[in-house]
């Protein structure tokens, strides 16, 4: 019997009607031991996310506003499950314990301002934590699961970075006590004290693949509101062809061009287990989802994986005779952007030339400066700035070793009066990065998707 774990993600748990199909989908399969929850999601598309409430309460609390009825609010959300649910809780000695940390943090903050609060453990994390930790005990008590909390498990160092095998060795050890469990995601704690640390939002994916890694799983189910994962944007190519499977290596580059499915630090924790992901839709459980597997090597035939993008970058082109011939200058060029804070995504160069990508939100208000630096610590001959670009990336484990993809890629582009601002292939020859003018970024996608698809 293989060993799983399982995240419902907000849309999952929204209502009692969700609820009903999470319970359909766990009781399914008995390998089924470990289930973890966000808090709840939109139920209609007018409505809010309970973990928006919550930071908004916390947001009242901090400028004196008054909270109470907005708690009353949130807490009457999972009330509603409750009853419908006809479920044998009672929740409310949990309301009145987050309700005594508020009012605490209420009364500190009309006296000292919101870092009084914050002194009394009323923080912005342990707030919006509770969404997850009100929505784990509601589910174990539906599903007969034992309640695990990550406070004390899931643990973070003093700047709130993830205490990967500290954390991995609490969860193995507390879990090991429970044959089945439901557990909050999105949080834990600094390590020796009791303070509550979220992630970054989305963060739900991230506890599930570390409670996979933890009891060695031998799969991670993130179940959501889509089917997986498809070959492009669905809102640029209609109908898009699903990704059946896809490796960890494409999951990264398509995720770093915007496909974004899952958490993007959801992947480490179970790749390094070898643990694969499947991706399903908990209102069509029938669909097998996509499979994320160190293991896929393109074995379908298939060329391409996925194709994703990004708008709105900026290009600063340097061009200087026998650059080439000059130690150093690309260190030079990048010291700059570090000294300014800014990343960059790509750096083709030539034999005279260097061009730096940088996201355009990156160098707000730094841009001329940037310039600046380049041409007195650089010495080019001449410098270009190119607004209003947009990277395609095209990737695929089926690329590898092919002769002609990146022929088939220009002369579609070409044929569709394209042109192509740069073109740059990692040397694993799984991912091709094609610059072109914004205005031409969805027509460029579609192409690309029709040749391959």
């Amino acid at each position: 019997m293989r060993k799983k774990v399982l995240k419902f993600g907000g849309s999952s748990v929204a209502n009692a009607s969700q609820l009903a199909k999470l319970k359909n989908i766990v009781m399914a399969d008995p390998g089924n031991r470990y289930v973890v929850v966000s808090a709840p999601g939109k139920r209609f598309s007018s409505d809010s996310k309970v973990t928006d409430l919550l930071y908004l309460c916390k947001s009242q609390i901090d400028n004196n506003i008054p909270y109470e009825e907005l708690f009353r609010m949130i807490c009457s959300r999972y009330e509603d499950s409750v009853q419908a649910l006809e479920l044998d809780i009672d929740m409310t000695p949990y309301y009145e314990e987050i309700a005594a940390v508020l009012a605490a943090g209420s009364k500190a903050a009309a006296e000292g301002g919101a870092d009084a609060a914050n002194r009394v453990g009323c923080t912005a994390d342990y707030v919006a934590s509770r969404g997850e930790y009100l929505s784990a005990i509601l589910t174990a008590a539906y599903l007969g699961y034992d309640f695990v909390d990550t406070a004390g498990l899931v643990l973070f160092d003093a700047k709130g970075r993830l205490l990967t095998e500290e954390t991995y060795a609490a969860l193995a050890g507390e879990l090991a006590r429970h044959e089945k469990a439901v557990i909050p995601g999105f949080y834990g704690t600094i390590q020796g004290t009791d303070r509550i640390k979220v992630f970054s939002r989305g963060g739900s994916d991230v506890t599930g693949s570390v409670v996979a890694r933890a009891i060695n799983a031998d799969i991670y189910e993130n179940w959501t509101d889509v089917s997986g994962m498809l070959m492009a944007d669905p809102r640029i190519v209609p109908n898009p062809k699903p990704i059946d499977r896809i490796s960890y290596l494409e999951l990264r580059e398509l995720s770093y061009m915007g496909a974004t499915v899952l958490h993007e630090d959801a992947v480490f924790p179970a790749r390094e287990a070898d643990i694969p992901i499947n991706i399903r839709n908990t209102n069509v459980p029938a669909d097998p989802g996509t499979v994320i597997d160190n293991n896929y090597n393109g074995e379908d035939g298939k060329v391409i994986s996925g194709i994703a993008g990004s708008r709105d970058f900026t290009v600063i082109a340097v061009h200087k005779n026998m650059m080439n011939k000059e130690l150093g200058f690309v260190r030079k060029a990048l010291q700059i952007l570090e000294d300014y804070e800014v990343n960059f995504d790509h750096i083709p160069t030539g034999i005279d030339t260097l061009s730096v990508v940088i996201e355009t939100k990156e160098i707000e208000g730094k841009l001329d400066d940037i310039v600046w630096e380049f041409r007195k610590q650089l010495k080019a001959d001449e410098i270009k700035v190119i607004m209003n670009i947009s990277l395609i990336a095209v990737v695929g484990k089926g690329m590898s070793g092919r002769i002609g993809t990146s022929a088939r890629i220009l002369t579609a582009l070409a044929k569709a009066g394209i042109n192509v601002r740069m073109i740059n292939q990692g040397s694993s020859e799984i991912n091709v990065i094609i610059a072109v003018e914004t205005p031409d970024f969805e027509n460029a996608v579609r192409v690309i998707y029709n040749e391959f698809a």
